[in-house]
């Protein structure tokens, strides 16, 4: 063995060590960079030199160390994990936030709620009953006129929300076109750096948070290939694959009232349709669903409606049974335009006293038999009280079924990115000690070449100088 070889030796440890601290000072810079995966260098040992001949050349002595790779320390199943919990939490956060708001609106229960608006529409009625007076009367009208409006206002700000929705899911659409894109390029870095050797760690690190982005969006599920790029799926189709991406479209109604349901497809085959069955593309569009299927403003809108049907077909029966104290028959109490949404359409006809019809025919004009009995709909098990009470209680219901499954959907997403930040993140304390033992080792291989080269200094300039 030469003794050169050991400055040779020497030399790969302080190459080995000097390695260790860049890359660990690396960890420590991006110690709070999102995203950021910690790295170690992975090293291995140098083999002796082959040697050949008749005679034995003595021991041999390994060639020392050599850094092989910087290992990035993430794991695709922990990655895997957390887009997944991501997909979910962003559907049922998005559908629990939308149902949230929508029974927010109703105000329900309250005194500022439509239910308490009823009861003081009803208990106006029974006062007329008593007191048949233009003072009582204008009290209905006024309360049936805050009850018309408390309906329409009610409907247009479940439409409005509706809207704001619509908007959104436009908006999601182009925004998971621009990551996808953006995933599709990384990939192309990522496949060339990997085929050449280089290092790709903060690339990947970097795709990863946009993976994750995806998944939150749009329930995307993603796989690493063999070349190192990262395919992502939506319903089963690749949306990324290697630098490729395709982009989808959002096709529906832009107004609650149009009834239909909303449509995600491939931008270039607009007639093959994707379904979202996750991520936050997937509870907007399940929020913005038809009432019938389940769409949680629509079903608010169309409770408004029905109330409103409800309450004219309820109280015009029995309106136009009666007479007015002038003996003429009664006509509608209310009136609905057939043009549009009932709740939007409903209109009081009455002015006045006069034009109230409270007295059962050929009972006199003092008789109120006809105000009691529209007082009585308040108590009636069919009546519009109760059409909007069961829609109310059944929301209520379904509101509290989203908020826990939001929940849940919450906390699972917290746990899978725990888990994967406690395997993937930097840890300062552990940083301090790596950078310490690379810094030993740096050090010790520094001493091991001052050694061999005090031993070659000897040797070069003192041999046959001994005695003169």
């Amino acid at each position: 063995m030469s003794t050169f070889e050991g400055l040779r030796i020497a030399q790969s440890g302080l190459a080995a060590a000097r390695a260790g601290m860049t890359v660990t000072g690396q960890n420590i810079a991006n110690q709070t960079t999102p995203g950021y995966t910690r790295q170690r260098t992975e090293q291995e040992s140098v083999t002796a030199p082959g040697q050949a001949g008749l005679w034995p050349s003595g021991l041999g002595v390994g060639g020392g160390a050599t850094v092989t790779s910087i290992a990035r320390l993430g794991d695709d199943v922990l990655d895997a994990r957390v887009r997944d919990a991501l997909g979910t939490s962003g559907f049922w956060s998005t559908r629990a936030k939308a149902a949230i708001q929508a029974e927010s609106v109703m105000a329900e229960p309250g005194t500022d709620g439509l239910a308490a608006n009823l009861d003081r529409f009803w208990s106006g009625w029974s006062d007329l009953a008593n007191s048949p007076d233009s003072a009582t009367a204008q009290i209905v009208l006024t309360n049936a006129d805050v009850l018309v409006g408390q309906i329409a206002t009610g409907y247009r700000t479940i439409a409005g929300q509706w809207a704001d929705l619509r908007g959104q899911v436009d908006r999601q659409v182009a925004d998971v076109n621009g990551v996808a894109g953006q995933v599709a390029a990384l990939n192309g870095q990522i496949r060339d750096a990997v085929a050449s050797g280089r290092n790709a760690n903060e690339l990947i690190d970097r795709r990863s948070v946009l993976a994750q982005q995806l998944s939150t969006a749009v329930g995307a599920t993603a796989r690493v290939e063999t070349d190192g790029t990262l395919t992502v799926r939506v319903d089963g189709n690749a949306l990324v694959s290697g630098d490729s991406s395709r982009a989808l479209v959002a096709s529906g109604p832009h107004d609650i009232a149009e009834g239909a349901r909303m449509g995600i497809a491939w931008a270039d085959r607009p007639d093959v349709p994707v379904t979202i069955a996750g991520g936050v593309l997937g509870g907007l569009i399940g929020a913005l669903a038809p009432a019938a299927d389940g769409g949680s403003l629509a079903g608010v809108a169309r409770a408004y409606d029905d109330t409103a049907t409800a309450l004219a077909d309820a109280v015009n029966r029995i309106h136009r049974s009666g007479t007015t104290p002038g003996g003429a028959p009664g006509g509608d109490f209310f009136s609905v335009d057939a043009t549009g949404p009932a709740a939007l359409g409903l209109r009081v006809v009455p002015t006045g006293l006069s034009e109230l019809a409270l007295a059962s025919p050929g009972a006199g004009p003092k008789d109120t038999a006809v105000a009691d009995r529209i007082g009585a709909l308040g108590a009636s098990p069919t009546g519009p009280s109760a059409t909007w009470s069961r829609f109310v209680t059944g929301f209520a219901v379904s509101v509290a079924g989203d908020r826990q499954r939001a929940d849940i959907a919450d906390t699972g997403a917290i746990a899978a990115v725990s888990g994967q930040q406690s395997h993937a993140s930097v840890d300062g304390d552990e940083e301090t000690i790596s950078l310490l033992t690379y810094q030993t080792a740096y050090q010790a291989a520094a001493r091991a070449l001052t050694a061999v080269d005090e031993a070659l200094d000897v040797l070069i300039n003192r041999t046959g100088l001994v005695g003169r």
